[in-house]
């Protein structure tokens, strides 16, 4: 069973309903997540590949295109 079916099942969200401004919240995580090779891992900074958040810069929307 996956973490869906579960917060569907006990009608929880993955994050509070009345989330404050500036908080960090943490959803919750796949019970078994999608991972990539060790070798990509490393050069990515994690093996799972729902964390690996590339940073483009300009391609983005950052200043002068940087």
């Amino acid at each position: 069973m996956d973490n869906k079916t579960v917060m569907n099942a006990y009608g929880l969200s993955p994050l509070p309903d009345n989330a404050a401004e500036a908080m960090a919240y943490v959803p919750f995580q796949p019970y078994s997540p999608e991972m990539c090779q060790a070798v990509l891992g490393y050069e990515n900074g994690t093996v799972f590949k729902a964390l690996h958040k590339p940073f483009y810069g300009g391609a983005c929307g950052g200043k002068d295109n940087d």
